[in-house]
C-alpha cells in the first residue's frame, strides 16, 4: 500500500540529525496517544524479545535522546516466551510493536488490525548450522541428515529451504525438535541445527572445543544462509495498530518514532560499542562481548540498505508472502492461507521520515558500511 508522504517537524528533526553527525499510554481500542503535561507524546514499544543488541537501535534512540527531540516520550516494554508482541499491539496496549513479518501476517490472518510501517531488517539473520567435517556445504546435503528445528513458526524459510535443494522434510531429513540454544549440535545429536547469526551461532563461538581447550572458531563450522538459498523471509519491522493509523495526529506520531528510530539504528551503525553497552546498561543479561557481536551482526542485516533504512522491498515481502502461503511445515500448515491486505504494510510513514532525513543531509543508506571484527569471551563475557 502506498499513499502520499507527509511531512513532519523539520526543525526538531535537523536538531535529532545533528546529534547523530555528532556523535505510554497506549489506548485500548485504536485510542491515539494524548500529548503529556510535559509537551512529549507518550508512546510504548513492545519488543518481541528480551532487552538485546537485535533491538540495539531503540534503546540508542532512547539513550540519545533522538525521541524526545521529536516530541514522543518512548517506553520500551520487552517481550518475553508468553508475549506475542503483534497481539500485544493488536489489543491497544502498545503503540507499536516489533515482530517477524511471517508471524505478522499470520496474526492479520486470525483477525488483527496491524500494519508494517517499516521494515528494518533487510535480510534476514537465520542460519543452519553444522559443524564444518559433517560435509554439509549445501541444502542437498543435508538429506539423511538430524535437522534441528525451532518450530513455532521459526520453521519456515528451513523448510521452503529443503524444498529449493529438492528435498521432502518428511522423508528425505530426520526433524529433530531444537531448543533455543546449540547444546543439540554440540552434543551430536543434530547435524545442522537453526541459528540466529546475531545470537546462537555465537553461542557456538563463545563456547571451548573440548579437543582444543580453546574456543570454537568460524572455521569450525559451516552454514546455510537462506538468504543465499533464496528462501529468506523478512524479519524484524515496526508495527503499527492500523485502526489508530486513520487518525491523523496518530500519522504523525508514526512517522517521528520510525524517524527518531532510524536515528538510533544510525547511531548503533556508527557506534557499535557505545550502542552496545547502552543495551547491557539497559538491564541485558547477555555479556559484554555478545551484545557487540550481536549488535553488529544486526547492523549487517540492515546495512547498506537498498533504498533506504526502513523502507519495504516490494520483491522481498512478495517472497516473504509466496513462502508464507505455500510452504507447508510438518503438520501441514501454512503460515497464511489467502492474500494479506492492503493495509499488511503502508510506506507511508517511512518514506516521509527518510525524506526529512535526507533533506538534513543524514546518510540512511550506509553505502559504505563496513562490519567490525568481534572478538567473543568465553560465555560472551
Amino acid at each position: 500500500m502506498h499513499r502520499t508522504p507527509r511531512r513532519i517537524g523539520l526543525a526538531a528533526a535537523a536538531t535529532a540529525t545533528a546529534l547523530v553527525l555528532g556523535a505510554c499510554s497506549a489506548g485500548g481500542g485504536g485510542d491515539v496517544p494524548q500529548e503529556g503535561e510535559d509537551g512529549l507524546t507518550p508512546v510504548t514499544l513492545q519488543l518481541q524479545w528480551f532487552a538485546q543488541g537485535q533491538f540495539a537501535g531503540y534503546y540508542a534512540a532512547v539513550d540519545q535522546g533522538f525521541y524526545e527531540d521529536l516530541g514522543l516520550d518512548v517506553t520500551i516494554v520487552e517481550g518475553g516466551a508468553d508475549i506475542v508482541p503483534q497481539t500485544v499491539l493488536a489489543d491497544g496496549q502498545a503503540d507499536f510493536a516489533i515482530a517477524w513479518v511471517p508471524k505478522a501476517l499470520a496474526s492479520i490472518e486470525a483477525g488483527a488490525g496491524i500494519t508494517n510501517v517499516a521494515q528494518i531488517f533487510e535480510r534476514s539473520g537465520t542460519l543452519q548450522v553444522s559443524f564444518a567435517d559433517a560435509g554439509i556445504d549445501s541444502v542437498e546435503d543435508l538429506e539423511g541428515a538430524n535437522v534441528g528445528s525451532w518450530g513455532f513458526g521459526n520453521e519456515f524459510e528451513l523448510f521452503a529451504g529443503l524444498g529449493e535443494g529438492g528435498l521432502d522434510p518428511m522423508s528425505d531429513v530426520t526433524l529433530v525438535q531444537q531448543a533455543f540454544d546449540m547444546s543439540g549440535l554440540l552434543s551430536g545429536d543434530i547435524d545442522a541445527a537453526q541459528a540466529m547469526v546475531y545470537n546462537e551461532y555465537a553461542q557456538l563461538l563463545e563456547t571451548v572445543d573440548p579437543a582444543t581447550g580453546e574456543l570454537y572458531t568460524e572455521d569450525d563450522f559451516t552454514v546455510l544462509d537462506w538468504n543465499e538459498v533464496g528462501t529468506a523471509m523478512l524479519q524484524d519491522a515496526i508495527w503499527a495498530n492500523t485502526e489508530q493509523l486513520e487518525d491523523e495526529s496518530f500519522q504523525d506520531t508514526t512517522t517521528a518514532f520510525i524517524q527518531a528510530s532510524i536515528l538510533g539504528w544510525i547511531y548503533a551503525r556508527d557506534n557499535p560499542e557505545e550502542a552496545a553497552q547502552i543495551v547491557v546498561d539497559a538491564g541485558s543479561q547477555l555479556g559484554a562481548s555478545h551484545q557487540l557481536w550481536m549488535v553488529n551482526e544486526v547492523n549487517g542485516l540492515i546495512w547498506p540498505s537498498t533504498s533506504g533504512i526502513g523502507s519495504i522491498d516490494e520483491d522481498a515481502w512478495a517472497q516473504t508472502v509466496d513462502i508464507s502461503m505455500s510452504t507447508p511445515n510438518q503438520d501441514g500448515s501454512t503460515v497464511i492461507t489467502t492474500d494479506p491486505p492492503d493495509t499488511a504494510y503502508d510506506t507511508t510513514y517511512v518514506e516521509a521520515a527518510l525524506a526529512n532525513l535526507e533533506e538534513d543531509g543524514v546518510d540512511v543508506t550506509g553505502e559504505g558500511y563496513a562490519p567490525l571484527e568481534v572478538e567473543l569471551a568465553e560465555g560472551g563475557q
